[in-house]
Protein backbone atom coordinates (compact mmCIF):
# COMPACT_ATOMS: atom_id res chain seq x y z
CA UNK A 1 0.00 0.00 0.00
CA UNK A 2 1.33 3.48 -0.57
CA UNK A 3 1.53 6.59 1.47
CA UNK A 4 -1.31 7.93 -0.52
CA UNK A 5 -3.67 4.76 -0.19
CA UNK A 6 -2.78 4.60 3.19
CA UNK A 7 -5.67 5.64 5.60
CA UNK A 8 -5.46 8.67 8.04
CA UNK A 9 -3.77 8.12 11.42
CA UNK A 10 -6.43 9.04 14.11
CA UNK A 11 -5.52 11.73 17.04
CA UNK A 12 -2.41 13.27 14.58
CA UNK A 13 -1.92 16.49 15.52
CA UNK A 14 -1.29 19.45 13.39
CA UNK A 15 1.65 19.81 11.22
CA UNK A 16 2.46 23.69 11.47
CA UNK A 17 0.79 24.26 7.98
CA UNK A 18 -2.33 23.44 9.25
CA UNK A 19 -2.35 26.20 11.37
CA UNK A 20 -3.02 29.69 10.86
CA UNK A 21 -2.42 33.16 13.25
CA UNK A 22 -5.30 34.00 14.93
CA UNK A 23 -6.78 30.05 14.70
CA UNK A 24 -9.04 29.34 17.61
CA UNK A 25 -9.08 26.23 19.95
CA UNK A 26 -11.33 25.43 22.76
CA UNK A 27 -10.21 21.63 25.01
CA UNK A 28 -11.87 19.59 26.77
CA UNK A 29 -13.11 20.15 30.21
CA UNK A 30 -11.85 18.09 32.98
CA UNK A 31 -12.90 18.14 36.76
CA UNK A 32 -10.01 18.38 39.27
CA UNK A 33 -10.22 15.42 42.15
CA UNK A 34 -8.59 14.65 45.27
CA UNK A 35 -6.73 11.86 43.45
CA UNK A 36 -5.31 14.48 41.28
CA UNK A 37 -4.20 16.40 43.93
CA UNK A 38 -2.63 14.49 46.43
CA UNK A 39 -1.05 12.19 43.25
CA UNK A 40 0.56 15.42 41.94
CA UNK A 41 2.03 16.91 45.63
CA UNK A 42 3.52 13.59 46.00
CA UNK A 43 5.21 12.75 43.06
CA UNK A 44 6.51 16.50 43.21
CA UNK A 45 7.40 16.84 46.68
CA UNK A 46 5.10 19.79 47.20
CA UNK A 47 3.75 18.82 50.61
CA UNK A 48 2.90 22.05 51.84
CA UNK A 49 -0.37 22.19 53.98
CA UNK A 50 -2.29 24.15 52.32
CA UNK A 51 -1.81 21.37 49.82
CA UNK A 52 -2.08 18.10 52.16
CA UNK A 53 -4.31 19.05 54.92
CA UNK A 54 -7.89 19.42 54.14
CA UNK A 55 -8.54 21.25 57.43
CA UNK A 56 -6.46 23.95 56.12
CA UNK A 57 -7.66 27.00 55.01
CA UNK A 58 -4.90 29.77 54.02
CA UNK A 59 -5.50 32.78 51.96
CA UNK A 60 -6.66 30.92 48.72
CA UNK A 61 -9.44 29.17 50.66
CA UNK A 62 -9.99 25.70 50.79
CA UNK A 63 -8.74 22.79 49.02
CA UNK A 64 -6.30 24.73 46.37
CA UNK A 65 -4.21 22.77 43.89
CA UNK A 66 -0.72 23.71 42.90
CA UNK A 67 -0.85 25.93 40.11
CA UNK A 68 1.75 23.60 37.99
CA UNK A 69 -0.65 21.29 38.45
CA UNK A 70 -3.74 23.48 36.54
CA UNK A 71 -1.30 23.75 34.17
CA UNK A 72 -0.05 20.02 33.73
CA UNK A 73 -3.81 18.93 33.45
CA UNK A 74 -4.61 21.94 30.78
CA UNK A 75 -0.91 21.19 28.62
CA UNK A 76 -2.81 16.78 28.43
CA UNK A 77 -5.93 18.64 27.34
CA UNK A 78 -4.50 20.92 25.06
CA UNK A 79 -1.16 19.22 23.63
CA UNK A 80 -2.25 15.69 22.95
CA UNK A 81 -4.90 16.76 20.41
CA UNK A 82 -2.78 19.73 18.79
CA UNK A 83 0.54 18.34 18.70
CA UNK A 84 0.44 14.59 19.37
CA UNK A 85 3.52 13.49 16.58
CA UNK A 86 4.22 16.42 15.20
CA UNK A 87 5.11 18.59 18.38
CA UNK A 88 9.09 18.36 18.62
CA UNK A 89 10.09 20.80 21.47
CA UNK A 90 8.53 23.22 24.31
CA UNK A 91 10.94 26.12 23.87
CA UNK A 92 9.45 28.75 25.65
CA UNK A 93 6.47 29.38 28.07
CA UNK A 94 5.05 32.19 30.34
CA UNK A 95 2.40 31.25 33.04
CA UNK A 96 0.17 33.40 34.91
CA UNK A 97 -2.17 32.50 37.60
CA UNK A 98 -4.57 34.39 37.69
CA UNK A 99 -7.30 33.15 40.57
CA UNK A 100 -7.26 29.71 42.42
CA UNK A 101 -8.08 25.97 41.28
CA UNK A 102 -9.50 23.68 43.94
CA UNK A 103 -10.17 20.49 44.09
CA UNK A 104 -13.68 20.01 42.44
CA UNK A 105 -13.40 22.42 40.09
CA UNK A 106 -13.46 21.50 36.56
CA UNK A 107 -11.11 23.51 33.74
CA UNK A 108 -10.45 24.08 30.42
CA UNK A 109 -8.77 25.88 27.53
CA UNK A 110 -9.01 28.02 25.10
CA UNK A 111 -6.24 28.39 22.72
CA UNK A 112 -5.44 30.78 19.92
CA UNK A 113 -2.95 31.13 17.62
CA UNK A 114 -0.55 33.95 17.90
CA UNK A 115 2.32 33.60 15.73
CA UNK A 116 4.19 31.13 13.34
CA UNK A 117 8.00 31.19 11.97
CA UNK A 118 8.69 28.43 9.87
CA UNK A 119 12.53 27.21 10.56
CA UNK A 120 15.37 28.49 8.14
CA UNK A 121 15.61 24.59 7.71
CA UNK A 122 13.69 20.91 8.63
CA UNK A 123 10.68 21.67 7.72
CA UNK A 124 9.62 22.65 11.30
CA UNK A 125 8.18 26.07 12.66
CA UNK A 126 7.92 27.68 15.85
CA UNK A 127 4.28 28.05 16.78
CA UNK A 128 2.99 30.41 19.64
CA UNK A 129 -0.04 30.10 21.49
CA UNK A 130 -1.79 31.85 23.50
CA UNK A 131 -3.79 29.99 26.11
CA UNK A 132 -6.73 31.05 28.46
CA UNK A 133 -7.55 28.40 31.30
CA UNK A 134 -11.19 28.73 32.39
CA UNK A 135 -13.13 27.47 35.36
CA UNK A 136 -16.63 26.04 35.58
CA UNK A 137 -18.20 29.86 36.32
CA UNK A 138 -16.61 30.94 33.02
CA UNK A 139 -13.60 33.02 34.91
CA UNK A 140 -10.34 32.86 33.77
CA UNK A 141 -7.98 31.11 36.22
CA UNK A 142 -4.59 31.16 34.51
CA UNK A 143 -3.34 31.82 31.06
CA UNK A 144 0.05 30.93 29.64
CA UNK A 145 1.82 31.51 26.31
CA UNK A 146 3.77 28.71 25.03
CA UNK A 147 6.20 28.45 22.24
CA UNK A 148 6.63 24.78 20.65
CA UNK A 149 9.03 23.78 17.83
CA UNK A 150 6.02 21.47 15.23
CA UNK A 151 7.26 19.42 12.24
CA UNK A 152 5.72 20.11 8.70
CA UNK A 153 4.62 17.87 6.39
CA UNK A 154 6.69 15.78 4.27
CA UNK A 155 6.57 17.15 1.22
CA UNK A 156 6.37 14.28 -0.89
CA UNK A 157 3.76 12.73 0.40
CA UNK A 158 1.45 15.42 2.70
CA UNK A 159 2.49 13.28 5.82
CA UNK A 160 4.93 14.25 8.64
Amino acid sequence: MSAADAPTLLGQGYHWQDLAVGQRFRSFRRTVTETDLIGFVTLTGMLEPLFIDATEAGALGPRPIPAALTHAIIEGLVLGPMARGTGLALLELHLRPLAPVRVGDTIGAEVTIAAIRPASRGNRAVVESAIAVINQHGEQVMDYTVKRLIAGRDRENGTS
